[in-house]
């Protein structure tokens, strides 16, 4: 069990008091302490700036403020550092990609496997992404295409180096850092420096965002 003083923070948002009360039985038998929860987006964003937890798990469908501006308004405040795992029951949802590129981290259906959530949240509070590739890859692959309007404004590849730009393929791919080194005969810390090189060059949080950028781009196709 985690050290409690440096276990991550959470705050559930979901307007089925059922599905919150079971996020919170989950977590806290983990050691991971729900610290507030939400019926909607509006109290989401108000539980965030108030709590400033390291993970928020947010429904994507609320009353009142669905997830997806919630999301925009929790990134968009000073200071906001918590990483937002999107809840959907949908894994192709168009909302779900619309919050990752807003800056979630990450996606999980709602019927999760308890293990599977713990380990989530523990992921993206290590600033990594919640990057399941059977998913979050297929989630990408149907909509970057469609809607390039959403990468406007988006940072180029120029500035990566083509060793930096190989890494970013294979990332898009789904590749770990440790599938990475083998893939390249690196040492995971070497590639763990690219990924912070690349995600630094072109401004993103995590890698979630660094394949969406590499679908919009062109960098990586569909089929590819």
């Amino acid at each position: 069990m985690d050290d409690l003083a440096t276990a991550p923070t959470v705050v559930v948002a979901d307007d089925q008091a059922l599905v919150r009360s079971g996020f919170r039985m989950i977590l806290g038998a983990a050691g991971l302490p729900v610290v507030a929860e939400a019926a909607d987006g509006q109290q989401a964003v108000a539980a965030v700036l108030k709590h400033r937890p390291d993970v928020v798990l947010m429904d994507i469908r609320m009353p009142e403020m669905d997830g997806l501006e919630a999301t925009r308004r929790i990134l968009a405040a000073p200071g906001a550092s918590s990483r937002i795992i999107i809840l959907t029951t949908f894994d192709l949802d168009h909302y779900v990609y619309a919050a990752i590129m807003a800056g979630a981290s990450g996606f999980l259906l709602k019927d999760v496997s308890p293990e599977h959530l713990v380990s989530a949240v523990r992921l993206v509070q290590t600033s990594d992404a919640l990057l399941a590739p059977s998913i979050t890859r297929r989630l990408v692959e149907r909509f970057a295409a469609r809607a390039p309007e959403l990468g406007a404004g988006r940072p180029g590849l120029s500035e990566l180096t083509p060793r930096e730009l190989e890494v970013l393929r294979l990332m898009a791919r789904g590749l770990s850092n440790a599938e990475l080194a083998a893939e390249l005969t690196l040492s995971e810390a070497t590639v763990k420096t690219h990924v912070t090189r690349i995600l630094a060059k072109l401004h993103l949080r995590d890698r979630v965002q660094a394949v969406v950028l590499a679908y919009e781009t062109g960098l990586v196709r569909p089929g590819d």
